[in-house]
């Protein structure tokens, strides 16, 4: 059986973003919602598989970067951790009425995630940018963001 409390110890050992150069993947899929491979909670990433977390570790992949450059993000919001997580979860609440309209789009109309999944296959970007484009996309609403990415008619 998991150990649903062992997630604090992420928590109890984060580090300020700006202390972070390389986060570590670790295998624990009990606070990962199904579809989901992976996740970054306070410096660590949380992958669905073992596997995963190895190739994460081992060699970089958009994976990797997508998270990484989740942690980039968190360094441009004066280097916290909690205003990241404060921020994330205001843009996805936002972005609730949207699920009428679109699966999953507190999600995907994340200005976080919409940087993210923009740039994960680029791993070359975290060099030449300071992942804070995230915020021209929260200059919009979330229904500007689901036609800008979409269209109106966006797939169920």
């Amino acid at each position: 059986m998991k150990n649903p409390l062992k997630i604090l110890t992420y928590f109890w050992r984060s580090r300020r973003p700006s202390m972070i150069r390389n986060m570590v993947a670790v295998h624990d899929n009990f606070w990962l919602r199904k579809g989901y491979d992976a996740m970054t909670f306070f410096g660590t990433i949380i992958t669905a598989t073992e596997e995963e977390a190895a190739r994460m570790n081992s060699k970089g992949n958009s994976l990797k970067n997508h998270e990484m450059i989740h942690l980039r993000q968190a360094q441009s919001l004066h280097n916290s951790w909690l205003l990241f997580y404060l921020y994330y979860g205001w843009y996805s609440l936002m972005a609730l009425p949207q699920n009428r309209k679109m699966k999953n789009a507190s999600y995907l109309l994340n200005p976080f995630e919409i940087e993210a999944y923009g740039h994960d296959d680029d791993l070359n970007y975290l060099k030449d940018h300071d992942a804070t484009e995230w915020r021209r996309w929260a200059r919009m609403t979330p229904e500007e963001r689901r036609i800008r990415f979409y269209g109106e008619k966006t797939p169920e």
